[in-house]
C-alpha cells in the first residue's frame, strides 16, 4: 500500500462531543510550540507489518499574533513586564519506530528547533528590545503501544504509555545574558508520562479510513521553580485514497493546556484551548517512502492572560519503512 494519510471526517454525534470535551493546548506566552498535526503510522494504518519505520519532519510555526482569551490584540495592548512581539519557530522532528509484531511497538521521537523571539521589557517607565534567537534540542519522547485488535479487522483500538525525558536545556540566554522565559526554552526540565488511546476504521469500498487519536501528558515534577501545565490533545481524520500513491487527508487537532506553575513560570499568561483544521496531502515514492505535507489554520483559539499564537503553520515531512 501506497500511501500515507491523516484527515478530519464526519463522525457519530458521540465522538464529536467526546472531541470537544477534550479540547487541546493553545501555544505558551512566548511560544514553545510545535504543530500537533498526527503522522503516526499505526493510527494512519500504514505499513502495518512488524519493522522499523523512521519519519524526518519539518514545522513552521510563525507566532505573530497577541490574543487575550478568544480575542485579538495589538501589541502591548495590555501591559505586561515583558510585552510579547513574535516567536518564529522552526522545528525539526525526527522519530524512529519499531514494530515487535502486530500488537506490540516502541518509539523513540528527538526534536531540534531554531526559535527566533522577540519582546518588548518594560522597566522603570522605559522599554527595552530584547530578542532570542538560538538552535538546540528539544525533550525527548519515549512511547510504547499495545494494540488489541488485529491490523486486518474493520476497527483497529490501541493504548498509548510513555515519558518525556528532560534532555532539552532550559538554561538559555541571549547575547547579553540575559535568560529566556521557561515558556520559550527548548525544554522544561521536567520528566512527564504520557498515555492516551487511537481508533481506526477502514472503509475498503470507498478507498478511505477515519481515525481518532486522544494523549494525555503529564509533568511529574518540577523543576528549578517550574512545572509545565498537563495536556490533552485530541486529533480525528479523515483520508481519501485517490490511488495507489496519492491520498488526500483533512484532520480537526483539538488541544487543552493547563496553566504552569512555580515561581519562574507565568502562570497567569500559560495555557489554553485551541482547535486547528489541517488539510494535507501525501505521495507515495516507492512502496516504502512517502512525502506529505499539511497545511494548519487555527479555527478557536482561547489563551489564559495574553499570549502570542499563529494564524497559520506548514508542515512537510518524509517516512520511511525498512
Amino acid at each position: 500500500m501506497y500511501v500515507f494519510t491523516t484527515g478530519g471526517y464526519r463522525l457519530p454525534a458521540a465522538i464529536m462531543a467526546v472531541f470537544f470535551i477534550f479540547s487541546s493546548p493553545a501555544h505558551a506566552s512566548c511560544g514553545a510550540a510545535y504543530c500537533p498535526v498526527n503522522t503516526q503510522w499505526n493510527t494512519q494504518g500504514i505499513w502495518t507489518e512488524p519493522g522499523w519505520r523512521a519519519d524526518l519532519r519539518y514545522e513552521f510555526v510563525p507566532q505573530t499574533q497577541p490574543r487575550t482569551q478568544d480575542s485579538r490584540i495589538a501589541v502591548g495592548q495590555i501591559r505586561r513586564h515583558h510585552d510579547e512581539v513574535r516567536t518564529i519557530n522552526q522545528n525539526l522532528l525526527a522519530t524512529l519506530d519499531y514494530g515487535f509484531s502486530n500488537r506490540w511497538g516502541v518509539s523513540v521521537a528527538l526534536p531540534f528547533s531554531k526559535r527566533e523571539h522577540t519582546h518588548i521589557h518594560n522597566h522603570g517607565g522605559s522599554q527595552f528590545i530584547e530578542q532570542w534567537d538560538f538552535t538546540e534540542m528539544g525533550d525527548t519522547q519515549l512511547m510504547g503501544r499495545y494494540q488489541l485488535q488485529d491490523w486486518n479487522k474493520p476497527y483497529v483500538f490501541g493504548l498509548y504509555f510513555g515519558t518525556k525525558l528532560p534532555t532539552g536545556k532550559f538554561t538559555i540566554e541571549n547575547r547579553a545574558g540575559d535568560r529566556a522565559e521557561r515558556t520559550l526554552q527548548p525544554g522544561t526540565g521536567t520528566i512527564d508520562g504520557l498515555v492516551g488511546f487511537y481508533l481506526r476504521q477502514n472503509f475498503p469500498e470507498s478507498q478511505s479510513s477515519w481515525f481518532m487519536q486522544a494523549i494525555l501528558q503529564q509533568p511529574f515534577n518540577e523543576r528549578d521553580e517550574y512545572k509545565p501545565g498537563e495536556s490533552i490533545s485530541l486529533d480525528i481524520g479523515y483520508r481519501y485514497d485517490i490511488s495507489q500513491r496519492l491520498s488526500l487527508m483533512l484532520q480537526l487537532n483539538n488541544q487543552y493546556k493547563d496553566h504552569d506553575s512555580g515561581q519562574d513560570a507565568e502562570a497567569r499568561d500559560s495555557g489554553g484551548h485551541s482547535i486547528s483544521l489541517s488539510p494535507g496531502i501525501s505521495y507515495g515514492l516507492t512502496e516504502t517512502v512517502q512525502l506529505y505535507s499539511f497545511v494548519q489554520k487555527p479555527v478557536y483559539q482561547y489563551v489564559n492572560g495574553v499570549q502570542i499564537t499563529p494564524e497559520w503553520s506548514v508542515i512537510t515531512g518524509i517516512s520511511l519503512h525498512f
